[in-house]
């Protein structure tokens, strides 16, 4: 079954539309492959690039030697915790002995010049220094234990310093490099930008408009997805800076064409409508007439009409309807738009180039 104009011109643009997207798409891919490529150009710092190698291995040694000290300390005073313990419970035990045994010898005799009362009163107090000793042996580990932390804290904060002072190397050094990265990129984009805006321009009447129109796109691509990752910000002055650039470049471009598009149909309304008629394309007539806008002016040539009318039913009513015809000349430019078929006499489109309903070709204004 064959395809209808508008159906093949439809088809037509679909196709040219889909092959611009694959080339599109495929450009993208073979450009993340360069531009990743590319990257490789710079290299990327890393943290332990900047680090005092010397200093902090220095420090590291003195850290585990200190660490190797704390870990003997602790033992030593876990062997000397239960060391005291058992001390303290053997002075206990004497002591509780001691005073049943004196008890005892209260109750048979006055035990205050016993010679083994005195005797073991003394072991009492021997036991009791040995806890002691402990406990003093004790407290000195524990204050050397404070000093250890004390110098290793210290050491801590060396390392620390000397990590700052690496990182803030190294975060200059990564804007650095994603500056470089971002020029490399630039270098590669801008061209291609160019490029695309060329072929935008001065390739739109070209029949291999899909391919150049793919390529556009995929320079836009490039430009504002390839560039971002590494774009400088510096507190956004760049990004509102560019932003800022494109909006007065697009702005004063876009004033610039409506103003020479509003010049050029000024000066086609000067022209005789016979003229004006003969410059309608065919393609342009009929988008004029499904829109039912002049082709000329681009005017809706559909007024409505305002009737009145009433009716009695015992009080009087009035009801407003509205009417719509299309006028045969434009009344805003004054173009001829509707006609009648010099064949079959029906009234037509003026500027579609055949009558639809004899199918005779139909003549422009003369």
């Amino acid at each position: 079954m064959a395809l209808s104009g508008k159906k093949l011109e439809r088809t037509a643009k679909f196709t040219r539309y889909f092959i611009s997207i694959i080339l599109c798409i495929f450009l993208i891919l073979l450009s993340d492959k360069i531009v990743g490529d590319l990257d490789g150009a710079a290299t990327l710092p890393m943290p332990e690039n900047f680090e005092n190698k010397s200093v902090l291995s220095t420090s590291d040694k003195q850290l585990k030697n200190e660490n190797l000290a704390l870990d003997n300390l602790n033992l030593k005073i876990a062997t000397t915790e239960k060391t005291m313990a058992t001390a303290k419970d053997n002075y206990i035990n004497e002591k509780q002995s001691f005073d049943n045994w004196v008890q005892t010898r209260k109750t048979l005799g006055s035990p205050e010049n016993d010679q083994e009362v005195i005797s073991r009163a003394k072991k009492i107090d021997e036991y009791y220094k040995i806890e002691q000793d402990w406990r003093t042996r004790l407290n000195s580990l524990q204050e050397q234990i404070k000093q250890v932390e004390k110098r290793k804290q210290i050491i801590q904060n060396k390392i620390d310093k000397e990590k700052e002072i690496a990182y803030k190397q190294y975060d200059e050094a990564i804007k650095w490099y994603e500056l470089n990265v971002f020029l490399i990129r630039l270098v590669f984009v801008v061209p291609l930008l160019a490029l695309g805006i060329f072929f935008f321009v001065r390739r739109r009447q070209n029949k291999f408009w899909a391919l150049y129109f793919g390529f556009t796109l995929f320079s836009l691509y490039a430009f504002f997805f390839g560039l971002v990752p590494y774009l400088p910000s510096y507190g956004g002055y760049v990004r509102y800076s560019v932003g800022v650039i494109l909006s007065a470049i697009s702005g004063y471009y876009t004033i610039k064409y409506i103003g020479k598009f509003i010049e050029r149909k000024q000066a086609e309304l000067k022209i005789s409508t016979q003229e004006r008629a003969k410059n309608v394309q065919t393609a342009m007539a009929e988008k004029a007439l499904e829109n039912h806008i002049c082709p000329s002016c681009g005017k809706d040539f559909i007024p409505k009409k305002w009737e009145l009318t009433t009716k009695e039913t015992g009080t009087e009513q009035t009801k407003n309807t509205v009417s719509f015809y299309a006028e045969s000349f434009c009344r805003y430019c004054g173009l001829e738009l509707f006609k009648n078929c010099e064949n079959c006499g029906k009234r037509v489109f003026a500027h579609i180039p055949f009558c639809s309903s004899c199918g005779c070709k139909t003549t422009k204004n003369n």
